[in-house]
This record gives C-alpha cells, sequence and structure tokens, in this order.
C-alpha cells in the first residue's frame, strides 16, 4: 500500500477544483492510496481501517476472503472512509481516465461525509487517529492479562453481539442539546429546572398565571442585561422577593439533582454503568474494550443509515463532472462500459447506485417544474400533473438535490415523495416488483413481473433498509438484580437462531439472569412456506406469540407467556 504518484495527485487536485466549482464540499486536504487486490482482501474485515483493533474473526474473515477470490477474482475499484483527512483507496491496475471517473465518485462521497446532519458527530474527528489509540489500549489489556487474555477477545465477542443496538439518534440528540446550549447561552441546569417543571407545577396548581411567567423571564434578562450571564443568575435567585415567594426552592432544585441520573442511552451503556460484575475492581478493565466497540459502532451507525443516499449522490456525481471533464476525449466508449456495469437496474432486486441516482434525478425534475410545491401536490389528474409547470427561482433543481444530500438518510429519501409522484417515478424508470412462483410441469422456480404498483415497490426499498431491533431496558420488570429487555415489535421478528449466544454473553457481562421478551410467529401448518411457494397470492395461516427467554450462565429456558392472535 503506497500513496499515488505526484502525476495521479496533480489529476485528483483537479478533479477536486471541478468539484468545488459543481458545488461539492470538500475541506481541506486528501490522502489516496494505491492497494492491491491482498491490501484489499486484508483491509475489509476491518471495514478499511487499518489502525481499527484486532481481533480473531478478522483473521478468519481474511482467510475466507482469499479462498472466494480465489474461486471468484473480484475487488471494488475503489474504497473511501470518513476520517480526517478522508482516506480512499484505488486498486493498482486501474488507469488514469479510470482513476478520474473514480476519483469523482469519491469526492461525491467525501462531500456527503462532510455536509450530511447525520453525519455531524464525526465532523471534527480523525477516527484513524482514535482506532490507532483504541488498538494500542486493547493491546496492553491483552499484555496485562498475561495468559488470561484471551478473555479480552470473549468481552470484545459478546460486546460486538449488541454493537447494533447503540442509541445513534440518542446520541445525537444529546450532542445537539449541547452545542445548542454552548453556542446560544441556553438556561443553566437550575434555570431550566425554574422555568420548566418547577414553574409548570404551580401553573398547573393554578398557584401562578402565565403572565407571572412572563414577567420572570423578564426579569431574568434585566438581571444579566445588567450583571452579566453568571452573575446576573445569582442576582436572580438572591432577588428577596422571589425568596419569599418561593422559600422551597433550593431544596427542591436540590433534591431532584440529586435523583436525577442520567439514563444510559443504550444496553452496553447500561452495562457499563449499572452492572455489578463489571464494576467489581478486578473486571473494570472491560468496560474500555467494551467503551471502543460501542464508540466504534456509533462511528458507522451514520454510513450504515445513508448508504444508498451516498452511493446515489456519488454515482450522481462522477457521471455529471466526468462527462464533462476533458480527460473523457477518447474514452467515451470505455466510461460508457464501466458506468453500465455500475448504474443499471438489475432484473430483480434494486441497486442502490441507479435507484437512488434516478430518485435524486427525479426530485431535481419535479423542482425545476415547480413540482414540489403545495399546489402541484392538489392536482390529482394524471394528465394536468404531466403538463404541470411552475415558475420558479434558476438552478431550484440541483438547490433540491443539495438539500436532500444535506438533510436525508435512507429512510426519508425512499419515503419523501407523496404516493402519486412516487408512482410516476416508478412508471418512468419501468420498476417493478419481482415475485418467484413454482412452475409444476418444468418443476423450476420462476421469476415473474409480480407488481408495478409505486407502494409495492416502496415497501420493497424499506424493507430492504438497515432497520436495528427496537430493545429496552425494563426496570420495573427486572428482579433481584436481573436484567429484563423489552423487544418492541415493528413488524419484523428477531432472528432466533442468535438469541441463544447472545443472551449467554449478555447474562455473563450482567453476572447474572437476562430476560428477553419478544414476538414470534408459528405456521399452523409446517407446509405453509411450501402453499407460497406454489401460489404467491396465497395467505400463510400463523399464530403469534410473545415469548420470554431466561438466560443464567449457559442455561436458557423459552416459555410463552402470551398468545397475540392469529393471522393470515
Amino acid at each position: 500500500m503506497e500513496l499515488i504518484s505526484q502525476k495521479t495527485k496533480e489529476i485528483m487536485e483537479k478533479c477536486k477544483a471541478r468539484a468545488r466549482a459543481f458545488g461539492l464540499s470538500i475541506q481541506g486536504e486528501t490522502l489516496e492510496y494505491i492497494v492491491t487486490n491482498r491490501n484489499m482482501l486484508e483491509l475489509s474485515p476491518k471495514a478499511m481501517i487499518p489502525t481499527l483493533y484486532d481481533y480473531w474473526v478478522g483473521d478468519i474473515e481474511v482467510i475466507r476472503n482469499k479462498w472466494i477470490y480465489d474461486a471468484y477474482p473480484h475487488n471494488p475499484y475503489e474504497t473511501v472512509i470518513n476520517t480526517r483527512p478522508p482516506i480512499s483507496y484505488y486498486n493498482d491496475n486501474n488507469p488514469d481516465w479510470l482513476n478520474t471517473m473514480i476519483f469523482y465518485h469519491v469526492l461525491g462521497h467525501i462531500d456527503c461525509f462532510q455536509s450530511n446532519v447525520f453525519f455531524r458527530n464525526t465532523w471534527h474527528g480523525d477516527f484513524c487517529g482514535e482506532a490507532l489509540t483504541d488498538m494500542r489500549l486493547i493491546n496492553r489489556i491483552r499484555e496485562e492479562m498475561g495468559e488470561k487474555k484471551r478473555w479480552v477477545d470473549y468481552v470484545i465477542e459478546f460486546a460486538r453481539s449488541l454493537d447494533n443496538l447503540v442509541g445513534f439518534y440518542r446520541e445525537l440528540e444529546n450532542d445537539d442539546t449541547d452545542q445548542m446550549q454552548n453556542t446560544f447561552g441556553l438556561f443553566s441546569e437550575k434555570l431550566d429546572f425554574y422555568f420548566g417543571k418547577f414553574l409548570r407545577q404551580y401553573h398547573n396548581d393554578k398557584l401562578i398565571e402565565l403572565k407571572f411567567y412572563y414577567n420572570e423571564i423578564e426579569r431574568l434578562n434585566s438581571c444579566q442585561k445588567q450583571f452579566g450571564q453568571k452573575l446576573g443568575e445569582s442576582a436572580f435567585f438572591d432577588n428577596h422577593d422571589f425568596k419569599s415567594r418561593f422559600p422551597e426552592f433550593n431544596s427542591v432544585f436540590s433534591k431532584q439533582k440529586s435523583k436525577r441520573r442520567e439514563k444510559p442511552r443504550d444496553i452496553l451503556q447500561y452495562l457499563m454503568e449499572r452492572s455489578e460484575f463489571i464494576n467489581k475492581e478486578e473486571n473494570k478493565w472491560m468496560k474500555d474494550p467494551m467503551e471502543v466497540i460501542r464508540k466504534t459502532s456509533l462511528y458507522f451507525q451514520a454510513q450504515i443509515r445513508t448508504k444508498n443516499v451516498h452511493e446515489g449522490w456519488a454515482s450522481l456525481c462522477h457521471e455529471r463532472l466526468f462527462l464533462d471533464d476533458p480527460q473523457i476525449r477518447g474514452h467515451e466508449v470505455d466510461f460508457a462500459k464501466v458506468n453500465s456495469g455500475i448504474v443499471v437496474y438489475p432484473k430483480i432486486g434494486f441497486n442502490p447506485y441507479i435507484t437512488y441516482k434516478n430518485l435524486l434525478e427525479f426530485i431535481e425534475e419535479l423542482a425545476e417544474k415547480g413540482k414540489l410545491s403545495h399546489e402541484y401536490q392538489l392536482v390529482k389528474d394524471s394528465e394536468a400533473r404531466k403538463s404541470f409547470i411552475k415558475n420558479v427561482e434558476p438552478g431550484a433543481g440541483k438547490k433540491a438535490i443539495f438539500e436532500v444530500r444535506k438533510n436525508f438518510d435512507d429512510f426519508m429519501m425512499a419515503n419523501f415523495l407523496s404516493d402519486d409522484d412516487f408512482q410516476d417515478f416508478v412508471d418512468k424508470n419501468n420498476l417493478f416488483v419481482a415475485g418467484q412462483r413454482f412452475n409444476p410441469d418444468k418443476l423450476v422456480i420462476e421469476v415473474y413481473i409480480k407488481s408495478r404498483n409505486g407502494k409495492e415497490y416502496r415497501k420493497m426499498l424499506n424493507d430492504r433498509l438497515y432497520h436495528p431491533p427496537y430493545v429496552l431496558i425494563n426496570e420495573e420488570k427486572a428482579e433481584n438484580g436481573e436484567l429484563y429487555l423489552d423487544h418492541a415489535f415493528e413488524g419484523r421478528t428477531l432472528v432466533t437462531k442468535y438469541i441463544p449466544a447472545v443472551l449467554r454473553g449478555l447474562s455473563y457481562l450482567v453476572g447474572g439472569t437476562v430476560n428477553l421478551e419478544t414476538t414470534e410467529f408459528e405456521f399452523k401448518d409446517k407446509k405453509e412456506p411450501w402453499f407460497v411457494l406454489q401460489d404467491p397470492e396465497y395467505r400463510p395461516e400463523y399464530k403469534k406469540y410473545r415469548i420470554l427467554y431466561t438466560c443464567s450462565g449457559k442455561e436458557l429456558d423459552r416459555a410463552v407467556i402470551s398468545d397475540e392472535g392469529e393471522g393470515g
């Protein structure tokens, strides 16, 4: 693995200049490396982060990848990772014209990394540097553990089985609150309690009128204007009339503050803070690898949830920028061949590169014709919808897609358009949902066009999106220090074959019993899946149960706690 040559770096810098002129946000420098196929195989288990911690599963994946590569040689043209500075890798057999096309694709990814709001917690961090520190920390723990170092990998394995349950959105919310307080000088904890819970309770009890609330805000503003923010707050609470009216305030606030305990945002954080087993002096070392696993998962959550938007945006960028680049001259046919292998609709399923690229271009077209307006949404006649045009500001379409790449994740983009607009999108691109059925005459499984309905196609997109289970910690149902997990059923069951291994690892980290309440289905007839294959319109009959798994050590029990009825 080595840095690209000065000649190739010069091409990249020219691409950056054209990308910035197009409107992409490429902040700071970038690093580009030439890698071999072997490098790709060795880096892929580490998500292309060369400094990521070592773990035995990664070694197994490297061996497996090499076996697969020997049977089916393949590797991506490029890979880019979100760090500071951004790092991208390029296959060592790419010609210059192809690297030019790929550079534009990579710059589209970097722009999305540095502009999309779901990445805002990663905008100021050097993840490769942090990963190197984490790797050294874990290696030091292994050395200190001596002959018991295998337990470090056990803890990593147990924690990784839960790392899809990290509180990504709660972290965003918490960081946004802190940032707003720093930026706008919002209320301190004491003022927040006073104007929030304390006065609201007095108002609910009809002890004060709403006018008093506004008068208090004016008094606070006056104090802070006269004495400054911090001294003004002290003057506000030292006021004689305030103390006479609310003599109990300081006592109530102190009790509230002592009771308040920030609720852990996910299971891993809960274990690190609340598990008596982990917080024993001899087991506190476990917190460090668990925190590394949690932090790494949080870092990748934004990338997982915006994968389709990323690829659609990068594909749009590389196509538009490369087609206008003078370096394409003489390579038009070569570009067409490579690009057609990337942005092409498959016969079955969907390709995020082309589907989300076309979604962006469809939104751009709607914006240019004024069809993102409320006025257009009221038009139901199909012919009137086709001919509808409303004057808009120049560049409205481009502005719209830049807003999409800034504010949307995969789910938001797939569900942004109205049902009518999405049907127009499906019709325009000749999209369909494929189905499978058994042909008894030819004894084969046939693939057929099941539906061209926009709602069905959108459902297929949504069903393919990343959606980790929503598992809550239910302290009310927990008994004797047990951990009780409540899976909120959202239409998808847990993968039951993984439940025993995950609960046994979790039971070890808890140091006791773990309960998991979840929802499962059972077909009335074991032949139901076969009936579905024979007749795609067949609706299987099933029963829905609420199940309780209880795990203590290696012992696992499964019990039905409620029958939620039948369906079909």
